[in-house]
């Protein structure tokens, strides 16, 4: 099966005397859920700027649908959404706008971005909001504004940072129950998060981060097998692998 997402022996950071990512190899494939874990500064968002361009590798590759940013920028960057952790909006557009402006930049057209903006409206509850300028809109509703951009585009892959903040429970089973529905038409998910117990239930494989190395990765027995304890929970297993300093 070919991957979606693939990390060939990636290097990187912000400085090349000090790289922060240490020949990271990482695959996503087609309908495919991955949760990449570590605790704070393991090199998790450092990840993400890296497959979304932001910031270029000292060594390796980074393909998305067999295509590198280099090689085809357009492909690439068409192939994948982005919910990052914090909202980014423009405070001078309303909620609706938004939603135009994403589906004109990825070439929806009308009639089947008037189907999905129904649906996801509904779904997150933001019918009313529709007309609200960003500026106006609490943190969780900016929230579902950009999980809403990105699901309307319906890529390849999505990558998720830290989705959960600022949403109420209702917000956290719609999006859940989103990117099943997703995965399950074929997609490939990347989510970042810290909430163990969520990653462990709905991700099938899994990436453990430790000071900017892959220190285990693969299904839960995996990580149970890498950590030494047999059947623990996914929470259990990261502790002793972290605790550990492997």
């Amino acid at each position: 099966m070919k991957p979606i997402l693939q990390l060939k022996e990636v290097t990187g950071g912000y400085s090349l005397k000090r790289p922060v990512l240490h020949g990271l190899s990482i695959k996503v494939n087609p309908g495919e859920m991955v949760g990449l874990i570590g605790l704070n500064g393991a090199g998790k968002s450092t990840t993400i700027k890296h497959i979304l361009g932001l910031l270029k590798q000292h060594k390796g590759e980074i393909f998305i649908n067999g295509n590198t940013l280099e090689s085809n920028p357009m492909d690439y960057r068409s192939s994948y959404a982005y919910v990052p952790e914090s909202p980014l909006m423009y405070d001078e557009l309303t909620v609706e706008e938004h939603l135009k402006l994403t589906s004109m930049a990825y070439g929806i057209d009308k009639k089947e971005y008037a189907s999905r903006v129904d649906y996801l409206v509904d779904e997150f509850q933001m019918r009313d909001k529709l007309t609200k300028f960003s500026a106006h809109l609490s943190k969780g509703m900016r929230q579902k504004m950009m999980i809403m951009s990105a699901f309307l585009v319906q890529p390849s892959l999505y990558i998720i940072d830290e989705p959960f903040l600022g949403l109420d429970p209702l917000g956290i089973r719609s999006l859940l129950d989103l990117m099943v529905k997703m995965k399950e038409a074929g997609a490939s998910i990347l989510m970042s998060s810290h909430i163990l117990s969520t990653i462990e239930q709905y991700c099938d494989k899994l990436v453990v981060l430790h000071e900017g190395h892959v220190i285990a990765s693969g299904e839960l027995s995996n990580i149970q097998l890498a950590s030494g304890i047999n059947n623990a929970s996914l929470e259990d297993a990261f502790y002793a692998l972290v605790k550990g300093g492997v």
